[in-house]
């Protein structure tokens, strides 16, 4: 059923302990992610253990990535202040969104194909995210049955591209919802492919064709040809995108692959309304980046809006989420639930968006970096990591909990 967000987790309530704290020793830690430091040492890992091609599609952005480097360069116009010689000890990084506690303000976010970038991605990162009492969205381009990762981990939100064929669309809802999922994520912001000019000089295609570079490099990458292809191709088949539509869609390695993900430019708020009579859980809207945008899927009645710029994937050149939050939690953070994805590293980049209003914050390349070189060893520990980072941030801050990291917290470094 749909339900509010309700802030952060109430304090006559134990506050369930950080991530990490269940992984603090790191007993068993293989040796490779020892040498891990902080998200940003996975992506140099995995440039090693992924083929170039797939590598570039994860890496990737669009055009001349003027979006994507804006989206870590936004955090570097807010500083903090701090409050000193206060008592941190009772700390609490758990919050509440939809009526359902999470350990910390990060989740998890969609990420296309991740099944062959790592063994069962998409299993392992929605393991990995409920194991540690954060959210996994699960991307609707993604190779393994819905049904199968609702089942495992059954926290997991489902994010949904919607069919260019609308006589397809209730369809899918409907399955989604049969699937057990609570969470209905619609990602709005891709009328049409972008110009990422990155896949094709790094030779990734949709479909994906097998060629001379790719074989190549699958050999010199026995780890990855071994672990994730091979044994894709013995355990579960010919990967598919599964979760396109409400029936199985194309084979990754089919010219129908790209049929199936065109023809949505004629696609209209109409839509998400008759989506919100059709989907009784909860509604959340991805790919806002302005308040009259936001206020429309206020009005259609979503629980909650995502406000990103696809990585800086879609349109080149796209505002940073983080420059456009303030405005949009003032239009309409008091009536849904914003959230946040988009250049996100570090725990101080989680606690700045939290600070501008952010509810919740989701995280995409590093975990899909952490899952294709450990699988999910690989990803607790960066869920780890980060969980970390916010904890020792807010004590630095100066804050006991969530309600206390706001605006005035923050300073900004120039005029």
């Amino acid at each position: 059923m749909r339900s509010e967000g309700t802030g952060a987790a109430s304090p006559i309530s134990p506050a369930p302990k950080p991530a990490a704290a269940a992984y603090a020793a790191k007993a068993g830690l293989a040796s490779r992610l020892q040498r891990i430091l902080c998200l940003d040492d996975f992506e140099e890992a995995a440039r090693r253990h992924l083929p170039r091609p797939l590598f570039g599609y994860v890496a990737g952005a669009a055009e001349d990535n003027v979006s994507l480097r804006d989206n870590r360069a936004s955090f570097q116009d807010y500083r903090f202040l701090t409050q000193v010689l206060k008592d941190v000890s009772c700390r609490s990084q758990a919050t509440t969104i939809f009526g359902q506690a999470f350990t910390s303000p990060f989740g998890i976010a969609p990420i296309g194909i991740s099944a062959i970038s790592a063994f069962e991605g998409d299993l392992v990162m929605a393991r990995s995210a409920q194991a540690a009492g954060i959210p996994a969205i699960m991307s609707g381009t993604s190779l393994i049955r819905m049904e199968e990762v609702c089942a495992a981990a059954p926290s997991t939100w489902f994010q949904a591209y919607l069919p260019g064929d609308t006589r397809r669309i209730g369809a899918l809802v409907d399955r989604v919802k049969a699937a057990g999922f609570g969470t209905l994520v619609v990602t709005v912001d891709i009328p049409v492919w972008a110009n990422r000019e990155n896949n094709v000089r790094a030779g990734f295609s949709m479909p994906l064709r097998p060629s001379l570079r790719l074989a190549w490099d699958g050999m010199v990458r026995p780890r990855w040809l071994f672990g994730t292809f091979a044994r894709t191709l013995m355990q579960r088949g010919m990967p598919h995108f599964e979760n396109s539509f409400a029936e199985r869609g194309a084979p990754m390695f089919s010219s129908s692959a790209l049929r199936d993900t065109t023809g949505r430019d004629h696609l209209g708020w109409a839509h998400l309304e008759d989506i919100r009579r059709r989907w009784p859980g909860n509604l959340v809207i991805k790919g806002i980046l302005g308040d009259a945008d936001a206020r429309r899927a206020v009005d259609v009645g979503a629980d909650g809006i995502i406000v990103s710029n696809h990585g800086g994937r879609q349109l080149d050149g796209a505002a940073s989420p983080l420059r456009v939050l303030p405005a949009i939690v003032d239009s309409v953070g008091h009536k849904t639930t914003v959230m946040m994805d988009g250049g996100i590293r570090r725990g101080t980049d989680v606690l700045k968006a939290v600070a501008l209003g952010a509810r919740m914050v989701f995280v995409g390349r590093p975990f899909m970096y952490a899952a294709a070189v450990q699988g999910e060893q690989g990803v607790r520990h960066a869920i780890g990591l980060l969980s970390d980072e916010v904890d020792r941030d807010m004590a630095m801050i100066g804050a006991t909990g969530l309600n206390e990291v706001t605006p005035a917290c923050l300073v900004t470094p120039h005029p």
